[in-house]
């Protein structure tokens, strides 16, 4: 493998696996074989099922992330401070731990343009699916509750007065290089 200036590839060492995939006859499922590329120290002690296993998780990561973005706001909430981020990600991932726990209440309702797909089997609503029904589910689940209805408080009475906020400090500003004619060819 060919690398770059600062990171030359005969300094990083890889196992490189060829997968390929068949069905119950023997027969190639893909017409491509799959090259995986492990890397890390202890590559060595990683047996090709474990390879093989890893690069399959990786599917569930995608789906999160992509569905956590879209839906769930994973990357909407803007913050300086990092722990307020990291709580964010635990709530979003409480979230969808709870869209996955319901799946098996939900009523599916199909959009105009789903409603040729093949039904689902029982229990397996995708994760937005769930969301659309989950108005219904959470007012099923509070049906009875023994907490008392919400009252309204009046309008808060904000800040008080004379209190000052502490300024964030200023930070530097990151600039790129300017590219140079060689660079850029």
């Amino acid at each position: 493998m060919r690398g770059k200036r600062g990171l030359p590839m005969q300094q990083h060492p890889f196992t490189l696996i060829r997968a390929v995939i068949r069905d119950q006859h023997g027969q190639p499922v893909f017409k491509r074989a799959l090259w995986l590329v492990v890397l890390g120290e202890q590559r060595a002690i990683l047996t090709l099922v474990d390879a093989w296993t890893a690069y399959r998780q990786r599917y569930d990561l995608e789906h999160f992330f992509r569905f956590g973005k879209q839906r769930l706001l994973l990357a909407a909430y803007q913050t300086p401070v990092v722990e307020h981020e990291e709580n964010w990600l635990y709530l979003v991932q409480l979230a969808l731990i709870q869209l996955w726990l319901a799946r098996e209440l939900v009523e599916v309702q199909l959009y105009p343009c789903e409603r040729y797909l093949p039904p689902q089997a029982a229990g397996a609503a995708a994760p937005s699916q769930v969301q659309r029904d989950w108005a219904r589910i959470t007012r099923l689940a509070l049906r009875g509750t023994p907490a008392p209805a919400p009252k309204r408080r009046g309008k808060a009475a904000g800040r008080a007065t004379g209190t000052h906020l502490v300024r964030r400090p200023r930070q530097k500003v990151v600039k790129k290089a300017a590219r140079t004619r060689r660079q850029a060819a």
